[in-house]
């Protein structure tokens, strides 16, 4: 049996609190509006992750500031200032200052601060860029925690990091708190002989594993399975599949055909497929 379920409340088009499910007959589903919302929470999670070290990338590639003055780039609202200490190139710190009633970039209004550091340029090997957020919204939705982004590069022609996110905590419109963490292995394959120009890097996760709990106390394990494909360009992960697990949800999650769309599906262990649009 395939169903369409619809997420409705966005992150910049990704919308997940409340799964609508649309069926002639319900009276034979396991699988309630509820555990889709807690599968459609969870990549919602990892989108706005996703957006988050896009902006980093953005902000670190383009800026050269070095002053204790603010700036603005195409592409981000935010007002920009950055620091670094006496006599020196690195740490450099970005706050990004989004304001108190946020700014909007294309159909993403974001509100609070993002504070990125980086110990070198995100292409040296052994760098390490850090996304903190600071009373920080997307369209309303309260995201916390840290992202780390770490350059394990060992050969340069494909350059690998390690994505690790600590104490993350999504709070939905309801007040809903969904928690997480985990770690994801990256390596760019496109782009890489453009290092100033980012529209073209796509990058790809060959491996990696997080978890989210619901406000409910499931806890959901989320897997790679077949290498996830990510396009700077793209908002979305376009290509790749995860395996998830946690209370009665056990199926698996297909981005697609490697387009820049926001549609993948949740196939269920028995067979049962949901097709969810972000």
């Amino acid at each position: 049996m395939k169903k369409t379920a619809i997420l409705l409340s966005t992150i910049c088009a990704t919308a997940f609190l409340y799964v609508s499910c649309s069926s002639s007959d319900e009276s034979d589903d396991n699988t309630s509006s509820t555990d889709l919302t807690n599968v459609a929470a969870s990549l919602a999670v990892d989108a706005s992750t996703a957006m988050d070290l896009n902006t980093g990338l953005l902000v670190t590639a383009n800026s050269t500031t070095t002053a204790k003055t603010a700036e603005t780039q195409p592409g981000i609202c935010a007002a920009i200032t950055v620091t670094t200490p006496e006599g020196t190139a690195y740490p450099k710190v970005f706050l990004l200052d989004f304001g108190t009633t946020g700014c909007k970039d294309e159909n993403l209004t974001r509100r609070g601060k993002l504070k990125v550091t980086i110990t070198a340029p995100v292409t040296t090997t052994g760098s390490k860029m850090t996304i903190e957020r600071i009373d920080y919204y997307i369209n309303n939705l309260k995201l916390e925690g840290t992202i780390e982004y770490t350059n394990t590069t060992s050969t340069p022609s494909v350059p690998q990091w390690t994505r690790k996110v600590t104490n993350g905590k999504l709070t939905d419109l309801q007040g809903g708190v969904y928690t997480n963490s985990g770690i994801y292995t990256t390596k760019q394959t496109a782009g890489v002989d453009t290092p100033l120009v980012l529209s073209d890097n796509v990058y790809e996760i060959p491996e990696g594993t997080q978890t989210i709990t619901s406000p409910a106390g499931t806890t959901l394990t989320l897997s790679v399975t077949e290498t996830l494909t990510k396009k700077y360009s793209c908002t979305f992960i376009s290509k790749g599949k995860l395996k998830i697990q946690g209370g009665i949800i056990n199926g698996t999650i297909d981005y697609g055909n490697n387009e820049c769309d926001a549609t993948y599906t949740y196939t269920h262990e028995d067979g049962r497929t949901f097709t969810l649009s972000m």
